[in-house]
């Protein structure tokens, strides 16, 4: 029996591009939780979770609107945070940013990331789908944690607003990462959030 983690990253919120790193979902915002609702609709969710953050609460909310029967709950499993501190193994480049992050924040993510792991990545006695709508670096480590990679590739592995990530969990296998920052249901006008642009 395969967990599947449906993870999607919330929309655009107002002045994100001014480095903020949450608040109400902009214009775009609300079209691309609009989409990613209509993309999910017909899975059979057995879980709705979300960061009670604002822009993931209010995408959760549209998506509610667009999936009756659906029914998210936060969780601060899923709050945006740091979930690993530097590393010896950790590229050079990306030393830097964590200039502005202390300590504590480092030990409260990886905390959270920890018990985030442990809620999610169990196997399913039946076929289980949970849809998460959560933050860049909560996806990140959850695609580290399947890939079983150092815990520094959480960094680099950066998806857009409202993308899809898909993860199936099984008891007798590794864990796959069955999609990643998939795009399909968002033209690319509605593709925001990556480091870089993206080629049409």
């Amino acid at each position: 029996m395969s967990h599947y983690l449906y993870l999607v990253r919330h929309g655009e919120h107002q002045d994100a591009e001014h480095g903020l790193r949450d608040g109400k979902l902009s214009e775009r915002g609300k079209r691309q939780a609009m989409l990613v609702a209509d993309r999910l609709g017909g899975l059979p969710f057995d879980g709705v979770y979300h960061s009670p953050l604002q822009a993931p609460s209010e995408t959760a909310a549209f998506l509610a609107q667009r999936l009756p029967s659906i029914q998210p709950e936060p969780s601060t499993l899923l709050f945006d945070c740091v979930p690993s501190g530097p590393t010896p193994d950790m590229p050079h480049a990306y030393q830097g940013w964590y200039g502005g992050v202390t300590e504590e924040e480092i030990v409260a993510g990886q905390a959270q990331m920890g018990d985030a792991v442990s809620e999610w990545f169990t196997p399913a006695r039946e076929d289980r789908h949970d849809l998460l709508i959560t933050h860049n670096a909560v996806i990140g480590w959850f695609v580290r944690e399947a890939f079983q990679a150092p815990e520094w590739r959480w960094m680099g592995t950066n998806v857009a607003h409202t993308a899809l990530t898909i993860i199936r969990i099984r008891s007798a296998k590794p864990a796959e990462v069955v999609a990643l920052n998939d795009l399909a249901h968002l033209p690319v006008e509605l593709r925001t959030g990556l480091p870089v642009d993206q080629p049409v």
